[in-house]
């Protein structure tokens, strides 16, 4: 595995020539947008043939010769992929990099969002050794608790299970243009309309021949804690065998009053639900300040505050496949694929800072004399959140979602880790 950051002066001829690898599979590899134009700061997953790295924190009784057998690697290894770093003298906690023919293995759920009359299914192809679950967002309710799809998605829960990916049947209290807390609210709170809720939800699941469920409720009124863990536990045992998603906004401590985190009780949730999925995404929010969308520190206290209430084997955080543009004095706020964030610093001809802290790159622009900044992700900060699945023994990831490009991030899963089939 070779990151290669594109420093001042370089060419891809150059960058080429010093890996022995062709301009066109640097090219194809990282989506960029010709074999010519790159700008300083930008970061290239280079393909090689060097061993999958895992990561590990040191705990009390560690041995280094022990490691190197229990990863299948050998101390010679361990000490050129930790370079400043005596690796005779470690500390408890501390994280080491351990080359390893044992890749992480792990399971994967990716939001599949159709659109239109008919829909894509190349996707779904192109990413089916990657994927062990799809999400099809095309649920929501109405306010007497009645589920129902918007689009017939027939055709991708039959493509899904062509491919050995897990179709579950993905819904929201979604109204026209954005999430609902009155109608979310009004459902959870009538002990009439949220068993109407379960039924139609379990109904659709088992005629539509979902694997499962996956729930995102969100801005759930926080007087409804209690009433939404009622709800998951009667889906969960009508459900029977078929999963149970829940995804949860992040919180690195209980919030029970907070309007957007309140209603999320972990403990309970996580009891309930085969997966919990945690959304630590939109640290930096549409509308809010130019920050990081995923910043490493937070994405970790976020993590260790859920496993203080949740079995790991349950645990998934959430990578965006999306960055932000925001314009800097009013926040107004663009959304686009982290390719297309990529190739906009290129194709402006700036370049890309890397903030080591949350291990996030971003770049400033200026359009009619309008300053813009940009936060996304690349291949640096992914590899980071997969370090800290490996480290914490998390079950996996969710990614938001996968009709957003996003090549990096699929050249590296499909290298460096087992995605889990069930």
């Amino acid at each position: 595995m070779t990151v290669h950051v594109v420093g001042a002066g370089e060419s891809l001829w150059s960058i080429s020539k010093r890996y022995n690898i062709s301009i066109n599979t640097i090219v194809s590899v990282n989506g960029l947008l010709s074999s010519t134009a790159i700008v300083p700061g930008l970061a290239l997953y280079i393909p090689d043939n060097t061993l999958p790295v895992r990561a590990y924190q040191i705990k009390a009784g560690d041995l280094l010769w022990e490691l190197a057998q229990q990863f299948n690697s050998n101390i010679l290894w361990i000490r050129t992929a930790n370079p400043g770093i005596d690796i005779n003298k470690l500390q408890i906690g501390q994280v080491i990099n351990i080359p390893s023919p044992n890749k992480l293995a792990m399971s994967t759920l990716g939001f599949f969002v159709p659109s239109g009359a008919t829909t894509n299914l190349s996707r779904l192809d192109s990413l089916s050794n990657q994927l062990t679950y799809v999400a099809i967002v095309n649920y929501s309710f109405t306010a007497e608790g009645f589920a129902f799809y918007q689009i017939d998605d027939s055709a991708i829960i039959s493509r899904c299970k062509q491919l050995n990916i897990i179709p579950l049947l993905m819904i929201r209290n979604y109204t026209t243009s954005d999430f609902s807390a009155d109608l979310a609210g009004g459902v959870l709170e009538n002990a009439t309309y949220r068993q109407n809720l379960v039924a139609s939800i379990v109904t659709l699941t088992t005629n539509r021949k979902f694997g499962g469920v996956s729930i995102d409720f969100e801005f759930i009124p926080p007087a409804r804690r209690n009433d939404f863990n009622l709800f998951l536990q009667a889906l969960k045992e009508q459900l029977g065998d078929l999963i149970l998603n829940v995804n949860v906004h992040a919180k690195a401590a209980d919030l029970p009053t907070n309007r957007i985190v309140g209603a999320y009780d972990y403990a309970s949730i996580g009891n309930t639900a085969d997966l919990m999925a945690v959304m630590t995404i939109d640290y930096g929010y549409p509308g809010g300040p130019p920050d990081p969308i995923s910043p490493i520190e937070w994405v970790e206290k976020v993590v260790k505050y859920a496993l203080s209430q949740v079995n790991p084997q349950k645990l998934l955080i959430a990578m965006p496949l999306y960055g932000y543009d925001k314009v800097v004095t009013t926040n107004v706020t663009q959304g686009l694929s982290v390719l297309a964030a990529q190739n906009k610093a290129i194709s402006s001809g700036v370049a890309i800072r890397y903030d080591n802290t949350a291990k996030s790159p971003w770049y400033r622009y200026w359009a009619e004399a309008i300053e813009h900044i940009v936060w996304f992700e690349d291949i640096r900060s992914y590899i980071e959140k997969y370090k800290l699945i490996d480290i914490y023994k998390l079950v996996g990831t969710t990614f938001w979602h996968i009709s957003l490009p996003a090549p990096q991030n699929w050249a590296f899963l499909s290298k460096n880790i087992t995605v889990t089939k069930k």
